[in-house]
């Protein structure tokens, strides 16, 4: 594999998106980003192989059988979002970094599939409370969401150390300086990363 494959998660609200996107607007490393499966149809101005690949319930199915999958998860009942190998492969054989923004669960399982050549990285909240005040400022979930919110949260730390690497988001600026210099170690090779 010519290419490198850079797994980064973490609970909702813990700006790991934020993190990727500040990375990839300095420059300094050039991620490109995987393009994930779903059976949901595309929203106005989702355009099909650049947001999601929009494949139809039955084809998810298939893929699944096929074992077409890096990682797939039923994320509210009957909708599915998943990674295709074929993704993965055909971009890192290009050279590529590819970064993959999934949830624990599937990042835990893409890091036992790619071994060495991913690195996961794990992006924590300074603490439950702040989570909880992050997900109230957003001001986009009502009370019950937070609370549903949060609770996964909790559970989904319990991954944190199945992850290469944990990166404590208490000041962004910090985050993304540290996130950026774990995956410029490691694409260059350096074994301290």
């Amino acid at each position: 594999m010519k290419g490198k494959i850079i797994i980064i998660s973490a609970p909702s609200g813990c700006g790991k998106s934020t993190i990727i996107r500040e990375i990839m607007d300095r420059g300094n490393v050039d991620l490109k980003f995987s393009v994930s499966a779903t059976n949901r149809p595309p929203r106005e101005g989702e355009t099909n192989g650049v947001n999601y690949h929009f494949i139809t319930t039955e084809e998810f199915q298939a893929a699944i059988e096929n074992d077409e999958f890096v990682e797939f998860e039923e994320v509210y009942p009957g909708r599915f979002y998943g990674t295709l190998k074929s993704e993965i492969l055909q971009r890192a054989e290009r050279g590529e970094i590819v970064v993959l923004d999934i949830d624990v669960k599937g990042g835990v399982r893409v890091k036992q599939m790619f071994g060495d050549e991913a690195l996961s990285i794990y992006i924590l909240p300074p603490s439950v409370e702040e989570l909880r005040r992050r997900l109230e400022g957003r001001a986009t979930d009502s009370a019950e969401a937070i609370d549903q919110r949060v609770s996964k949260a909790e559970y989904e730390l319990g991954f944190a150390p199945a992850y290469d690497c944990r990166v404590v988001n208490d000041s962004l600026d910090k985050a993304v300086d540290e996130t950026e210099r774990l995956i410029i170690d490691f694409t260059s090779g350096n074994p301290e990363s």
